[in-house]
């Protein structure tokens, strides 16, 4: 393989800029010639491309968001926009392609392999919500973010004896809620993949009231009500009005994506990139890599997507444990 292109697809991470520098350099290291497609398949389609060499990722690896930009495509749900995709990589000469970004960009890389363009993709999410890996580009920036701010949260709600209620990025997952309310000492945390009970909440928070606690954070991921676009102000709301506790209701939004990436995020991105192109240097496509404990690994396309990622009911049973 002598010419192999990299996009950035769907939300941005922190991280994301250090996958890409792994991939161009690796690939330059391998003699290969690598094209930058700029706003995800949008780019591929509309030819918003660009040569890069050495130093055209330079001084990227601790940047947040994506040197390539992103964004939606919503032509390349349907089969014309993936053949016009698969035109556009052969008229560039393009024969492999990496994909950074989470389930929508993978469902896009399966179908241009299912037409010869051999893609791999790599985890590019804070949600942490692919099954196919253990660790996602940027959730571990973006869980670090959230504890910075809910610490900056809990002195003021310590100054005034109130209730914190911070809604999390989480639209169909509680990792990052269920982490930072552990690293957080949060009294509660809502998530999508557990049921609960606001009245036992309540009763929790006075019992802990009684024997001396005089401030609570509540997590709360945004998964959890996606019909209720104010629910964590009503809950706040609530609250004060059944404790007398104040209570107010905090969204971090997407304050969350951005940053300098940590260590492991700029180390994991690094990873994946050089083991994605070095699936392309053999000439394997429809792939996605992930991590599995400390071992780099690889999936077919379609395979990932039909994984179910367990949720970690032990760290959650753990928040009740410590948080009285």
């Amino acid at each position: 393989m002598k010419r192999i292109g990299v996009l950035t697809s769907g939300g941005d991470a922190p991280g994301m800029n250090a996958a890409i520098r792994a991939v161009a350099r690796t690939a330059l290291y391998k003699g290969m010639e690598v094209v930058g497609i700029r706003r995800g398949y949008n780019g591929l389609l509309n030819g918003d491309v660009f040569e890069m060499n050495e130093r055209s990722v330079s001084s990227i690896i601790q940047r947040g968001g994506t040197l390539l930009f992103t964004a939606r495509c919503p032509e390349f749900k349907e089969e014309a926009g993936v053949l016009k995709g698969v035109q556009a990589c052969k008229d560039l000469g393009i024969e492999g392609l990496v994909v950074i970004g989470g389930d929508g960009s993978y469902r896009g890389a399966g179908d241009l392999s299912s037409h010869g363009i051999k893609c791999v993709g790599l985890p590019g999410t804070i949600d942490n919500d692919i099954a196919s890996t253990d660790f996602t580009i940027g959730y571990d920036t973006a869980m670090n973010t959230v504890m910075e701010l809910v610490d900056k949260l809990r002195d003021t709600s310590h100054s005034h004896d109130r209730c914190s209620v911070v809604e999390v990025m989480g639209r169909r997952a509680g990792y990052i809620a269920v982490n930072t309310g552990v690293a957080c000492g949060a009294v509660e945390v809502l998530c999508p993949e557990k049921e609960y009970d606001v009245e036992k909440i309540i009763e929790k928070m006075q019992a802990s009231r009684k024997i001396g606690k005089q401030n609570f954070i509540i997590i709360v991921a945004e998964g959890v009500a996606l019909d209720q676009p104010n629910y964590s102000f009503d809950l706040a709301k609530y609250i004060q009005e059944k404790t007398g506790i104040e209570a107010r209701a905090t969204i971090l939004g997407h304050v969350q994506r951005g940053g300098s990436p940590t260590v492991r995020d700029r180390v994991l991105a690094s990873q994946m990139g050089n083991y994605a192109v070095n699936l392309l240097e053999q000439n394997i496509g429809n792939r996605v890599v992930g991590i599995r404990g400390t071992e780099l690994v690889d999936y077919d396309i379609q395979e990932a997507l039909k994984m179910q990622k367990p949720f970690d009911d032990a760290l959650y049973d753990l928040t009740k444990v410590i948080s009285i």
